[in-house]
């Protein structure tokens, strides 16, 4: 591979190598597959320490298609009836109805409750453009 490689010095020092566009592009995935190995490792990692959870790939179709409010499928993921969440976030039944049918938007603080009442981040709530 260092045979087609034209090396640039600038005061007697390597400054640029210059490369054949098919080791250029091969380098190039090469650093991107290292990326994605590294990013990877890392959300692992945060599953290893409880930091994030492997959410199911139906349940996250469910919570990022835009069908529905994702604190419905947060909701319905853990296992929980509105009544649950209503009684676990100090709201009402009727208030969690019309916050998953789009007809109330939850305040800050009352939607940062629910987040911790679903073990999610805020972000999570947000539904879908």
């Amino acid at each position: 591979m260092t045979e087609n490689v034209q090396i640039i010095e600038r005061d007697g020092q390597p400054e640029y190598a210059v490369v054949p566009i098919e080791i250029y592009r091969r380098l190039v995935e090469c650093a991107e597959d290292a990326e994605d190995i590294q990013a990877f490792d890392r959300a692992m990692a945060e599953v290893a320490r409880g930091e994030d959870e492997v959410v199911p790939e139906e349940v996250a179709r469910r919570l990022f298609g835009g069908e529905e409010h994702p604190v419905r499928g947060w909701r319905e993921y853990r296992g929980l009836t509105q009544k649950d969440l209503a009684q676990a976030t100090g709201a009402g039944k009727s208030y969690i109805s019309q916050l998953e049918a789009g007809r109330k938007t939850g305040s800050l603080r009352f939607m940062r409750t629910l987040a911790e009442a679903l073990e999610v981040s805020m972000e999570d709530l947000i539904p879908p453009e």
